[in-house]
């Protein structure tokens, strides 16, 4: 394809998509609603890891999902579960200090947060700061991507 006409399909794109598939005004009580909806999925991700509920659990989490761990390493979906059946420390089930929602249009939020966690190598706590990425798929909300990332000691 020439570069010329794959700019031109590059530009028109956005456009040509907001017209197949237009979205609401996001206004601030449509926002709050959304904002209920993620906070409300992220109750109901802790109580299916409490009960070991690896359908629910494998249904909450997107098919493409990925998790990079303060290490660097990356984590598909069913590794995902696995440390989280496995009862081993994890973002969606550690205790939050700080939480703040995006809501980006009526299908996406963006969770960001500060929470201790057990180093099982350090056997020791340490502080993490995380984003997690939600997108509505067919109507049920699921988590999308995370991330986390190592605080340095005393901040």
């Amino acid at each position: 394809m020439h570069r010329r006409a794959l700019l031109a399909l590059v530009l028109a794109l956005p456009a040509s998509v907001a017209m197949a598939h237009p979205h609401h005004d996001l206004t601030a009580e449509r926002a709050g609603h959304i904002e209920q909806q993620v906070m409300a999925f992220r109750v109901g991700l802790q109580a299916a890891a409490r009960e070991r509920d690896v359908v629910k659990l494998r249904a909450m989490f997107a098919p493409s999902f990925t998790h990079t761990h303060t290490t660097g390493k990356v984590d598909g979906r069913d590794a995902r579960l696995v440390s989280i059946l496995a009862g081993e420390p994890v973002i969606e089930l550690a205790n939050v200090e700080e939480l703040s929602i995006r809501v980006l249009n009526g299908d996406a939020a963006v969770i960001t947060g500060r929470s201790p966690i057990r180093s099982i190598s350090e056997n020791r706590v340490i502080q993490v700061r995380w984003v997690q990425m939600m997108a509505r798929v067919d109507g049920e909300w699921v988590l999308a991507a995370s991330q986390a990332t190592r605080m340095p000691e005393g901040v």
